[in-house]
């Protein structure tokens, strides 16, 4: 599934429905019709083609299937929350408009903190009227290349033709296991090879992510191909759930599970023989002058590095 085609609003009542919530409180909750929120999932099961909800004389409880999708549910509303939070920092009576298109890692994990330093800053007039896009780097390049977009963010392994490009900072790939997979105990690390010959779970092909990792194994000495993933999931948050719900290796970027770590949810698997690290550039379209807006945000991009 395409993630542009997530429904939010039936993520958010599986969501409900799995805090003990019944359809109709979700309905209310929401501000729609009963019947409109079981029309979106229902739709949302048809396009998965699984069960999500059992409906019975009991009322509405998640299956084993919807109880997993409502864990992926539930990170995946949290970041898009914290993405409306930043953004509505910037509304106000902005003299100008910045469309900015942006990896999902950068949309996440970084974009926020920029949008807040400008907002947060004084005696520079109102900031501008911001609208955020995130998307995977392939779509980031696309927006910017036909002017759907005055910024860019991307996490590609090389530097983006037809556009002006500039690194901003590093983005390190962390190979991850939960505690209890075989990995986890090993006493060396893994090497190129061993990582290239396991199904993994990675991002989707267009992901900087996806598109770093396959850069590194093909830039070796001895150019490694992976074999065929054992899951491709569309958010950094969909891996770090299914490495630790289904015990499945993943890769992944670091800064998405951080407190993975730190809480000893996840453990990270030491790898020799390649170095899984990426650029993060900003990009813009080639020969255009960056209106006052754009140079705003890119002067606090640029003010420290990515942390």
């Amino acid at each position: 599934m395409d993630p542009v085609d997530l429904d939010l609003v039936a993520l958010r009542v599986l969501a409900m429905v799995g805090d003990g919530h019944s359809l109709t409180e979700a309905a209310r909750r929401l501000g729609v019709t009963q019947q409109a929120v079981s029309a979106r999932v229902k739709k949302l099961e048809a396009r998965l083609g699984v069960t999500l909800v059992a409906r019975g004389a009991q009322g509405a409880r998640l299956t084993d299937t919807g109880v997993l999708v409502a864990g992926w549910a539930g990170e995946l509303l949290a970041s898009a929350d914290r993405v409306a939070t930043s953004l509505a920092t910037l509304r106000g009576d902005a003299e100008s408009r910045l469309t900015v298109a942006a990896s999902l890692t950068i949309a996440e994990h970084l974009m926020p903190r920029w949008l807040r330093a400008m907002r947060q800053e004084t005696g520079r007039g109102e900031p501008p009227e911001v609208i955020l896009v995130a998307a995977n780097s392939t779509e980031v390049v696309e927006r910017v290349r036909e002017g759907r977009a005055d910024l860019g963010f991307v996490e590609t392994p090389e530097p983006v033709r037809d556009v002006e490009y500039r690194i901003i900072g590093s983005d390190d790939l962390a190979v991850v296991v939960a505690p209890g997979h075989p990995w986890a105990r090993r006493r060396g690390p893994i090497t190129a090879r061993g990582l290239a010959s396991t199904p993994l779970v990675l991002r989707e092909p267009g992901s900087g992510t996806r598109s770093a990792f396959e850069y590194a194994l093909g830039a070796l000495p001895e150019p490694l191909a992976p074999v065929a993933p054992a899951a491709e999931l569309p958010t950094a948050a969909g891996i770090r759930l299914t490495a630790i719900e289904e015990g499945l290796p993943a890769v992944v970027s670091r800064r998405a599970v951080e407190e993975d770590l730190d809480g000893g949810r996840l453990v990270e698997v030491p790898v020799s023989g390649v170095r899984l690290t990426r650029p993060l550039a900003v990009i813009w379209a080639e020969g255009t002058r960056l209106s006052r807006a754009a140079e705003e945000l890119l002067r606090h991009v640029l003010a420290g590095p990515p942390g």
